[in-house]
């Protein structure tokens, strides 16, 4: 299988897109595939889904400002970035000031970027490229949250800001 599936693999990278491929058995046995049928020996033509395209889009002059499709941190990236499994109805119970929050971002996070929480208004912990973030002994109290898409030190995207409470036991 490995053959025949470099030998297809050859031919659509090698013929033009309307070319014809015809699948035949040769002398010895084995399944061949060529894009003219054999002389004297049945075969199949195989039928090829169509081949994925793009279009060629053409530059922006100099005088044109770039959209927000091509600028390198565009102003909405993600149609959807929020912070979940944060109750804002009631106290978060953390006896040990220890939870951990999720992001939702849709589309999924796109590389090189990170997610970077923001812990009252100040980055906490490492940026990550999981959508599960850990905080780790938070004082007990009214805390705000938000979470950042960064590329390197550039701000791609932030999240409205989630204002919740953290109740732990207090230990003297």
């Amino acid at each position: 299988m490995g053959r025949g599936f470099s030998i297809i693999l050859l031919l659509l990278l090698a013929l033009p897109a309307a070319a014809q491929i015809y699948k035949y058995t040769d002398a010895d046995g084995n399944t061949a595939y060529s894009n003219q049928p054999p002389e004297g020996v049945p075969a199949q033509a195989v039928e090829l889904p169509p081949l994925n395209s793009i279009e060629r889009q053409s530059p922006a002059s100099p005088d044109t400002p770039p959209s927000p499709a091509h600028s390198d941190t565009p102003r909405n990236a993600y149609e959807i970035l929020e912070l979940t499994d944060i109750p804002t109805e009631e106290a978060l119970r953390a006896n040990n000031g220890t939870f951990t929050v999720g992001v939702h971002a849709q589309p999924r996070l796109r590389s090189p970027h990170l997610f970077r929480l923001l812990l009252d208004g100040q980055p906490y912990g490492q940026p990550s490229n999981v959508p599960r973030l850990q905080l780790v002994n938070i004082d007990r109290g009214e805390h705000s949250l938000a979470v950042q898409v960064i590329d390197g030190e550039n701000l791609v995207q932030q999240s409205e800001t989630v204002t919740f409470t953290v109740q732990r036991v207090h230990r003297p």
